[in-house]
């Protein structure tokens, strides 16, 4: 285990932050175990960790305090793992510095993919080739290489492209024109759409066939597409 990425789970259910620990030890991370925010902050000032796994709701300091407090000392990748799913706790959890925000009950190979893709990012140098990922999709464009949930994607270049161009914008709309130019790299024509469409839908396919629970890639009426 020496040289394996250190990474600390808390939650103050002890069975569900034991079930993610040995997870991630499974997985070749070094893991400590933490069932209160006070433990976590203690623990990152003395040996900083190089990912925290964070609950939201603990008594006494939740988890976007916590997350608040981290921010104020360092840049680690937090990732929030919490049963609380409106929107606004996403983007009150975002908007603390949190780097991903998965919610329970979780896939555990989605959690782990997304907890390397983190891991992975914070490593990439600066100026370097892009590093994307959302929705358990993880876009390599230095290595030409994307997975789902940790999933080996085989894409052609156009898919691959669209695909990092949909990563890279999560959760904004990009209309197919917008797409087209960007990919094929010439003026938008009367065909584009449609064009846009079917690589779309082979797209579709290929996700589906590693995950069919969900819809990874959004058609935008009016707009053109989008991963939530």
């Amino acid at each position: 285990m020496d040289g394996a990425k250190r990474v600390c789970v808390c939650d103050d259910e002890a069975a569900i932050a034991d079930l993610v620990g040995q997870l991630l030890r499974e997985g070749g991370f070094q893991v400590q175990v933490c069932y209160a925010a006070a433990d976590v902050l203690a623990s990152h000032a003395a040996r900083p960790f190089d990912l925290i796994v964070l609950d939201v709701m603990m008594p006494g300091m939740d988890g976007f305090s916590c997350c608040r407090e981290l921010r104020r000392q360092s840049d680690v990748p937090i990732i929030f793992l919490t049963a609380k799913d409106e929107e606004i706790d996403k983007v009150v959890g975002f908007e603390l510095g949190a780097d991903d925000y998965v919610v329970k009950p979780f896939k555990p190979r989605e959690l782990m993919a997304r907890v390397k893709a983190r891991i992975r990012r914070a490593a990439q140098p600066e100026g370097g080739p892009a590093l994307l990922e959302a929705r358990g999709i993880a876009v390599d464009e230095g290595a030409f290489s994307a997975t789902l949930h940790g999933v080996p994607l085989s894409l052609t270049p156009k898919e691959f492209a669209i695909l990092a161009c949909l990563v890279r914008h999560a959760g904004q709309p990009l209309a197919s024109k917008d797409l087209f130019e960007t990919v094929w790299r010439e003026k938008a024509n009367a065909q584009s759409a449609n064009t846009v469409m079917v690589h779309v839908r082979h797209l579709r396919k290929k996700l589906a066939g590693v995950d069919s629970s969900q819809e990874f890639i959004e058609t935008v009426w009016g707009v053109g597409y989008r991963i939530g």
